[in-house]
């Protein structure tokens, strides 16, 4: 992922800067405690395809 690219994402949701992970392919956002994934390079940013942050997840 671009950092330049990066940088003009935000959560679709909270509207805060994302954490990109690039061992799990997801960009976070742990204002709503969604991890979005990234497929094939691209940022699928619908709250419907992310998955739920977890405790363990927020400590990283």
């Amino acid at each position: 992922m671009d950092k330049k690219h990066l940088q003009l994402l935000v959560c679709p949701l909270t509207k805060q800067a994302l954490e990109y992970h690039p061992e799990q392919q997801e960009l976070w956002s742990r204002a709503a405690k969604l991890a979005f994934p990234i497929r094939d390079g691209i940022p699928i940013l619908l709250p419907d395809e992310a998955r739920a942050l977890d405790e363990t997840d927020l400590a990283q």
